[in-house]
């Protein structure tokens, strides 16, 4: 059996998992949010712990039963305290301004670049060069700040653009005469 979903999920106070049939509904401080299990997964709640188990006894089933955990866990710890990625903005001239649900960078291009953030994602600005997304599923969070990296992705010879709060751009060396 996969290791991943050998572990339980703990419950914290204040969480509440419902389990009908094959959907699972997490509901806690910061919001709610439903999964569908696939028919190879059991999912049982006992003791305030949440299992995962594969049902067939096939790879695939390890598979899915390891990677239902990780959903769920994320989904428990995403309604309790939820996700954040800050990304940075690196640049001459490089700003970002949150105005309602849309963000107004300015990266550079002849035009402003107005991104419109989706429901159940929050994107403030603490500064003119840093950006925090949040919100309370994984998922969600992390691919609206790709979305938003990838306007003006760190380039090799200065570093200039967006890029996440501790990542490592390798630099190239520049021509040389």
């Amino acid at each position: 059996m996969s290791r991943v979903a050998k572990q339980p999920i703990r419950i914290p106070s204040g969480v509440e998992v419902t389990l009908d049939g094959k959907d699972v509904t997490v509901k806690g401080s910061k919001g709610e949010l439903r999964f569908h299990v696939h028919g190879d997964v059991e999912v049982v709640q006992d003791d305030g712990e949440l299992r995962c188990r594969a049902v067939k006894d096939r790879q695939s089933s390890v598979a899915l039963a390891g990677t239902t955990r990780a959903i769920l866990n994320n989904m428990v710890t995403g309604v309790s305290e939820g996700f954040e990625r800050k990304l940075e903005l690196r640049g001459v001239g490089y700003r970002a301004q949150s105005q309602g649900d849309n963000l107004n960078l300015t990266l550079g291009f002849s035009h402003p670049v107005n991104f419109q953030v989706p429901d159940g994602v929050t994107v403030e600005t603490p500064s003119q060069t840093e950006v925090v997304v949040r919100g309370i599923d994984k998922q969600r969070v992390g691919e609206v700040a790709a979305q938003i990296r990838r306007y003006r992705p760190p380039e090799p010879y200065k570093g200039k653009g967006v890029r996440y709060v501790g990542e490592r751009v390798v630099m190239k060396e520049a021509k040389k005469k």
